[in-house]
């Protein structure tokens, strides 16, 4: 559907004689009619994405007309993560207000391990064992093995013998988020666990590589969010910048 909305919008054109200037010009009205940029960018994926596949499939035999288009640039969305007592306060809430008794237990995986929700509702039993606990079918499309406290892997195994698999929570822990009151950015929702994750792990000195590995990011990029977050973050800005002695630059004013 969106791609025929897409192609609707472009005025129906015949693909060969598609430009990047047609593309262009498409953004800026849609910018202009308030349109979300994020919104914008995938569709330049996708129809980047068509053109592509029928190029390797030599359907067509013209270069990408859109290859030289670049996705707008996005403000940086900001990432809410839980304080230690909102930690505490989200799960009284999820055991007082969560009929399923599995909304506790794939939320205390995913900041156990900063899986997407997701990737921690997929998981089975034979997926958790030797002191890991692995996410297949993640949205990087690589399997990743995450290590657990042997405690969390006995209550994941105890809570799969007495209550079966994960079921699609998601929307009772969405629902209970809202109820807890907890301020947070706009569109955090379950991600918000996985961002706590991330954070308290940089808060605490954690590696940013090793930390890429565990979230599956295909990009550094991504993982750098949480690098000013490290307690020593741009501390060299004062240990190597051009100043060590200021009562040479400024009065004495005390």
């Amino acid at each position: 559907m969106a791609m025929i909305h897409l192609v609707k919008s472009l005025g129906n054109p015949i693909a060969i004689k598609l430009t990047g200037t047609d593309y262009a010009e498409y953004l800026a009205s849609m910018l202009k009619a308030g349109a979300n940029p994020k919104t914008l960018n995938n569709r330049l994926g996708y129809l980047r994405a068509v053109f592509n596949v029928l190029f390797q499939l030599e359907e067509i035999d013209y270069p990408n007309p859109l290859a030289r288009v670049k996705p707008l640039r996005l403000q940086e969305r900001e990432l809410g993560y839980l304080a230690q007592e909102q930690i505490e306060h989200l799960f009284v809430v999820i055991h007082t207000r969560c009929k399923t008794p599995h909304v506790a237990m794939v939320a205390a995986v995913c900041l156990a391990t900063g899986g997407r929700w997701g990737e921690v509702q997929a998981l089975a039993p034979d997926r958790v064992r030797d002191g890991l606990v692995t996410f297949i079918n993640t949205k990087g499309k690589r399997s990743r093995s995450i290590p657990v406290d042997s405690v969390l892997q006995a209550k994941i195994l105890a809570h799969f013998k007495q209550h079966g698999l994960f079921s699609n929570c998601l929307n009772s822990f969405d629902q209970t988020l809202a109820a807890s009151k907890i301020p947070l950015p706009a569109g955090q929702s379950s991600h918000v666990l996985r961002h706590t994750f991330a954070s308290r792990f940089v808060m605490n000195g954690g590696n940013i590589l090793t930390l890429q590995k565990i979230l599956g990011h295909t990009s550094l990029a991504m993982t750098m969010r949480y690098a000013h977050l490290a307690p020593n973050h741009l501390q060299d800005a004062i240990k190597f910048g051009p100043v060590s002695d200021y009562h040479v630059l400024l009065p004495n004013y005390v």
